[in-house]
């Protein structure tokens, strides 16, 4: 794929946040009084876990599925998702009757395939690290002529995500920080590229856990890399990153620094976020409460806001965590 600018992404999200506006909801933007005591900033949580189908997947998904051809939603669609890019999904096909197909890898959380198949979603595994999943679906599309909807390597996928970027700025307008977690980089992509074009300064926080720090370590190495992967709480981080991805681009130019944390930081995170918030996330939004945690003194007194990106936790992880 070509080279995608901060730019088009932040003028795409506006016309994808009016065209899914329907089928998604605007999700609170709440000022957390424990996280901000706890840290001496302003923390503000985006709730994209009381998002429909509980993560922000849905955003992408829907815009991506509005601007398919007649031919293309005839032939059907193609999923490779750790999870929540599945549900969203085929919640979205079956609002727009839609048939397909979705791939998850092996150890995909129990909770997450119940809800792929309760939106009437057909569910097959492959694979163990979500880039061999996503490379497997990609081949099925294209022997069986269907459409392959990317988790994150697609320009419409992104701009869906960067609606949430747009809430964000409109509800929040003089906000100087985002934490949002990273796995392939679309919902980093599109909203920070958001964010960015609202305010050039803000500081954007790319959040992963050490144990899948793949497009960090892209990063650093000046293009994306095939590292060893460990187990981690942020099931929906975690795994590779498709070969020329156009958001490793985009994290280029968007994310000012990179976070790292370990599964006990995560852990604890998601407890705090429990206890404190009285709701459930998943530990792919931890990793972000966690990074945010570790900057400490760098963003006291500052309006900070962290992506909360998904709820959808099994109840082995809670016990786990707990």
């Amino acid at each position: 794929m070509s080279k995608i600018t901060q730019s088009d992404i932040a003028a795409a999200a506006g016309r994808a946040s009016r065209r899914i506006s329907e089928l998604v909801v605007e999700t609170p933007l709440e000022y957390s009084w424990r996280f901000s005591a706890e840290t001496g900033a302003e923390v503000y949580l985006k709730l994209e876990n009381l998002q429909h189908t509980g993560s922000f997947k849905i955003r992408g998904a829907t815009n991506r599925l509005l601007t398919l051809t007649a031919e293309e939603r005839a032939a059907g669609c193609v999923v490779a998702s750790s999870g929540n890019h599945g549900a969203a999904v085929t919640y979205a096909m079956r609002k727009l009757d839609i048939d397909g197909v979705v791939f998850v890898p092996q150890q995909t959380s129990t909770t997450k395939i119940e809800a792929i198949k309760t939106y009437g979603g057909e569910v097959r595994f492959f694979g163990t690290d979500g880039l061999d999943t996503e490379e497997h679906a990609r081949e099925y599309a294209s022997k069986h002529g269907m459409f392959y909807l990317s988790p994150y390597n697609d320009p419409d996928v992104i701009a869906g995500q960067g609606s949430c970027g747009i809430e964000i700025a409109a509800q929040l307008p003089d906000v100087q920080a985002a934490f949002i977690a990273v796995g392939g980089g679309g919902l980093i992509g599109g909203v920070g590229s958001v964010l960015k074009s609202h305010n050039p300064d803000i500081s954007i926080f790319g959040c992963q856990p050490a144990a899948s720090a793949v497009m960090c370590r892209s990063i650093e190495a000046g293009g994306i890399v095939d590292i060893p992967i460990q187990p981690t709480l942020s099931d929906g981080t975690a795994g590779g990153i498709e070969a020329g991805s156009i958001t490793f681009d985009l994290c280029q130019q968007v994310v000012d620094d990179f976070i790292l944390v370990d599964e006990e930081q995560i852990a604890a995170a998601m407890c705090r976020f429990i206890d404190w918030q009285h709701q459930l996330i998943e530990g792919a939004a931890g990793v972000a409460i966690a990074a945010m945690e570790a900057r400490g003194k760098s963003i006291q007194g500052k309006k900070v806001v962290v992506l909360i990106c998904g709820g959808n936790v099994s109840r082995d992880t809670l016990r786990t965590i707990i």
